[in-house]
């Protein structure tokens, strides 16, 4: 049974940080690119971070480019989001997405920056 968990989300002041983890099992995980998308009350779901297989360079929307970094670590089967210098615009709900032309995506979960 495929199964990607997110876990991490919070509520963060602006400027904090947060980790989100995506734990992925019931596949090769070693063999797809990973995604970070997320998803605000009323607008669409965008695109925020990918990594490829071998986890090379990451690619990165240019709203968050300089602030979030995304990592994965095939031998925990696991796509990390370090987000830093976090911004209200920033919250939404946050999914990880394993692409591979056949996709996964996980139940997601919430980010609220708020003061």
């Amino acid at each position: 049974q495929v199964q990607l968990v997110e876990s991490g989300g919070g509520l963060v002041q602006p400027g904090g940080s947060l980790r989100l983890s995506c734990a992925a099992s019931g596949f090769t995980f070693s063999r797809y690119t990973m995604k970070w998308y997320r998803q605000a009350p009323g607008k669409e779901r965008e695109l925020v971070a990918s990594i490829p297989s071998n986890g090379g360079g990451g690619n990165y929307a240019d709203s968050v480019k300089g602030r979030f970094t995304i990592s994965r670590d095939n031998a925990k089967n696991t796509v990390y989001l370090q987000m830093n210098n976090l911004k209200p615009d920033d919250t939404a709900v946050y999914y990880c997405k394993a692409d591979r032309g056949n996709d996964y995506w996980g139940q997601g979960t919430q980010v609220t920056v708020s003061s």
